[in-house]
């Protein structure tokens, strides 16, 4: 409890588990691309140019993939935390786009997931669970005019006079939000809502 009586913030630390698996999917990445360039080298070596081309095509668009995450770093690594808390729900982010929201400025929040089956050539079908958070403000006008850095989360992925802010594939969120949700703003929340299965291609 706080000094005044109130429960702890809920503190969902979203930098850490974005580095985490920038970090697991650039290793991955660029050792599937060196070994596809070795491949490659090979390939040509042995006077086998269409292999060795296709090998070489791989290897780089995979290497590729592993350089682009190592240069965002940086911006991909930066602290960033979603607060729940008496006063309202805030989105941390000293060095990008932070915001703060207060209770009594919001009709409805939710918690909203997708489960995705994702084809990819390295497991054939992977399952993941899409979470995000969504916000409906009690006066839309009203407040986009005075959210204007929360622009870039209005209306996304199919919300209706809302906000969503999409936390990625990060099932494990989902347990501490909705007990800050349910512990701060019970009137407000409107639990978890599954929005079905997707298929996509990786």
């Amino acid at each position: 409890m706080t000094a005044w009586g109130a429960p702890p913030p809920v503190v969902v630390d979203l930098g850490k588990s974005t580095t985490r698996k920038v970090l697991l999917g650039g290793s991955v990445t660029v050792v599937l691309g060196v070994l596809a360039l070795v491949g490659a080298v090979s390939a040509f070596t042995n006077g086998e140019p269409a292999g060795g081309a296709i090998a070489a095509v791989i290897g780089v668009a995979f290497t590729g993939i592993g350089v682009l995450a190592a240069v965002r770093w940086k911006t991909i690594s930066r602290p960033r935390k979603l607060v729940v808390e008496q006063q309202g729900i805030r989105l941390d982010d000293p060095e990008g786009a932070p915001w703060a929201v207060a209770w009594q400025d919001l009709g409805a929040v939710s918690i909203s997931r997708t489960r995705e089956r994702v084809v990819n050539p390295v497991n054939a079908v992977a399952r993941r669970t899409m979470v995000r958070v969504d916000l409906h403000p009690r006066d839309p006008q009203r407040f986009r005019a005075a959210h204007p850095e929360m622009e870039p989360l209005w209306e996304l992925h199919r919300v209706v006079n809302g906000y969503r802010l999409p936390l990625g594939d990060s099932a494990g969120f989902i347990q501490p939000i909705d007990h800050g949700l349910r512990t701060f703003a019970p009137s407000l929340y409107r639990g978890v809502i599954d929005e079905g299965f997707t298929v996509g291609l990786r």
